[in-house]
């Protein structure tokens, strides 16, 4: 019986297609490997004024405190659906020392459960100058109807998913909006995330309620 002998091929065909095989996959040899100088130093950032910190906001300044709104009716059923919205949000404004807005700068009210008690709460949103805008929002909190949230601002756009609260506002580079998340934390809407996207000229309205 004959014996059938394996033919390797020379080493010249093998160097060969080596070199093949670094060129397809892109890869250098070593003598193709330079040097493009000294990494260049990267120094630690100058802090000004490291002993500075400003004091925390009071309450006043906390757009998420709890502030109970004064003379409305008590809602021992936990649903702002049923409070008058338009009689809470004047309340709310005059409490503070302001005026009740003009019927035709407030956009329509949306009621949407944010703190998770399977409950709606109010969302109401105010055209100050055709550029400016304040959101508030209300919930009932122990029968008494509180604002959870209030935000001033150029309000691109406001939207609701999985319980999150995004408030979109343009920034100084026209393509981008800067977006800010909040959330009902079991106390408060907390301040959940600062993002930036990309603007978009309209939101897509969805069934059942558009955006403020």
């Amino acid at each position: 019986m004959r014996r059938l002998r394996r033919r390797t091929a020379p080493l010249s065909v093998l160097a060969a297609l080596t070199s093949l095989a670094l060129v397809a996959t892109g890869c250098a040899g070593v003598e193709g490997l330079q040097s493009e100088g000294r990494a260049r130093d990267v120094d630690a950032p100058l802090v000004l004024w490291p002993d500075y910190s400003p004091a925390p906001p009071g309450r006043d300044e906390n757009p998420a405190a709890l502030v109970p709104v004064p003379h409305v009716p008590r809602i021992p059923g936990g649903s702002m659906a049923d409070a008058n919205p338009l009689a809470v949000l004047n309340a709310d404004i005059v409490a503070q020392g302001g005026k009740p807005p003009a019927p035709k700068s407030v956009r329509r009210p949306e009621l949407h459960d944010l703190t998770g008690d399977g409950k709606p709460d109010l969302l109401m949103a105010v055209n100050l100058t055709p550029r400016n805008s304040e959101l508030r929002v209300y919930s009932v909190r122990g029968a008494v109807v509180t604002r959870v949230l209030v935000l001033r601002g150029v309000l691109a756009g406001v939207e609701l998913a999985a319980g999150h609260l995004a408030i979109r506002e343009p920034t100084k580079d026209p393509r981008y909006v800067s977006v800010t998340d909040y959330l009902w934390d079991g106390d408060s809407m907390s301040l959940w995330n600062i993002t930036l996207d990309d603007a978009r000229t309209s939101q897509t309205p969805r069934a059942g309620g558009g955006s403020p």
